[in-house]
């Protein structure tokens, strides 16, 4: 009855698709499933018996505490005003240069993915921030909106990246499942920190492809991205001004980042070092207040529990797919594709990359790559490799029109005067860049796995 597992994937889409609850849907479906499974004999209700080992599982994992104190992070940073400054700094420094805006918005989008690491935060609040000013400026609608939107969904590849530590824990459990099943008994396992690591030059490359396709786009049409001379006088006192906004945030993203990456902190501490730090940016900054703490904690709880609860009902959906025989049935499909390794590789980034427009990264994270993951795994696939990759993947189906989540993000805070067929256009040359971007980490797969491999 392998069959059915198939059929309760395509129910869950749909019943989300209907607009249902994420984590209700995933437990809801998979319990009907089970329930009625079991009364028609083709379902052994005994795999509901490691429910209460896998919640278990869940509120014991370290790992995933980093999850609530990197989102605390990220929204005290955002309450303390931290990217209005670093654009108006860095608007100040290169806006006399054509495209500098533009330049100025990635730069600052890429400041803000390493702090918050939180793709939906990042494109509302630049898009608040930098798009009145951008079109004041004369920047034609297009190219400011793919810009913020490009900009905004870095986080979800430059660490520290929450979809990277979600992904990490995830990947490490899927790569000893992969061991066992060779027959080697004492598994090895994969750290975040060598995810972070694997992701940072990937990442890094990627700003880099967005600031040179600015420049090309400035120097060939000048008039769609016009400079904005500045007043002598606003030159004065450049230098400090730019030490004073960038030294913060860069000593924080150090500080998180770098504590990781050298071993010297695990992801939760590091965590739990990047609150604290935010904490001390919005004292330093006149914004830590009873008020804006009441606000940040109110949200962080709201967001940590909507990925806990998903965890929850995915981990449920998993027990029940895989009480239906479906990890064998995506095995065998996957190994009977033409082309081996890479045949089956290009199906799961395919299917992942469709799948972006309808779910979120943590359904996708905590849903597919238990799946797909071990059997990809035990092809010999690299585990930091397949995790850039899968981050990369799905970063472009975020801003691939017309169901791209962060073109739903830009388009609820853009003024009526930005139509969405501009985000649509302004989007897509940066879809290319992302799709060029993971044929070469495809080709080079040392792009990801050489700072790992020096590292640990």
């Amino acid at each position: 009855m392998e069959w059915l597992s198939l059929v309760l994937f395509a129910c869950v889409v749909l019943v989300l698709l209907a607009g249902f609850p994420v984590a209700f849907t995933l437990s809801g479906t998979a319990i009907l499933f089970a329930f009625g499974g079991a009364a028609a004999g083709v379902f052994d209700p005994r795999y509901l018996d490691a429910i209460p080992s896998r919640l278990f599982g869940v509120m014991t994992n370290q790992t995933l505490v980093a999850v609530p104190l990197f989102v605390f992070m990220g929204v005290m940073l955002e309450r303390s005003r931290l990217a209005e400054d670093l654009l108006d700094t860095l608007s100040a420094l290169f806006g006399s240069v054509r495209g500098g805006l533009a330049l100025s918005v990635t730069l600052v989008g890429m400041l803000l993915a390493a702090s918050t690491g939180i793709v939906g935060a990042t494109v509302v609040t630049m898009g608040l921030l930098s798009l009145p000013t951008m079109l004041k400026r004369g920047y034609d609608p297009a190219i400011a909106s793919g810009t913020i939107c490009a900009s905004g969904t870095l986080g979800q590849i430059i660490p520290p990246s929450i979809i990277l530590v979600l992904l990490g824990d995830v990947l490490s459990s899927a790569y000893q499942q992969a061991q066992l099943q060779q027959g080697i008994y004492s598994p090895e396992t994969v750290s975040v920190g060598e995810l972070f690591a694997g992701a940072l030059l990937p990442g890094l490359a990627l700003v880099v492809m967005y600031l040179v396709w600015l420049l090309i786009i400035a120097f060939f049409r000048p008039e769609v991205m016009p400079a904005h001379p500045h007043d002598p006088d606003e030159k004065r006192g450049m230098a400090a001004r730019v030490l004073k906004a960038l030294l913060p945030p860069l000593l924080l993203i150090l500080a998180v980042l770098g504590s990781i990456i050298g071993g010297l902190a695990t992801p939760t501490e590091a965590a739990a070092v990047g609150a604290l730090g935010a904490m001390i940016l919005a004292a330093l900054r006149g914004e830590l207040k009873l008020a804006t703490m009441r606000e940040v904690v109110s949200r962080t709880a709201r967001v940590s529990s909507m990925v806990f609860l998903i965890l929850v009902g995915a981990s449920i959906f998993s027990l029940v797919f895989r009480g239906y025989g479906g990890d064998a049935l995506v095995r065998e499909l996957l190994l009977g594709l033409p082309g081996g390794v890479f045949g089956a590789m290009l199906a799961v980034m395919i299917v992942m990359f469709l799948l972006g427009f309808v779910l979120d990264f943590i359904e996708i994270t905590f849903v597919i790559v238990p799946i797909v993951g071990p059997v990809l795994l035990a092809m010999g696939l690299d585990p930091v490799w397949l995790g850039v990759m899968i981050a990369i993947n799905l970063q472009t189906s975020f801003l691939t029109p017309p169901f791209g989540f962060a073109l739903f993000y830009l388009r609820g805070v853009a003024p009526a005067s930005v139509t969405t067929t501009a985000i649509y256009r302004g989007v897509m040359p940066f879809v290319v860049i992302q799709l060029l971007a993971l044929g070469v980490l495809a080709l080079w797969p040392e792009l990801a796995t050489w700072l790992p491999d020096r590292l640990y």
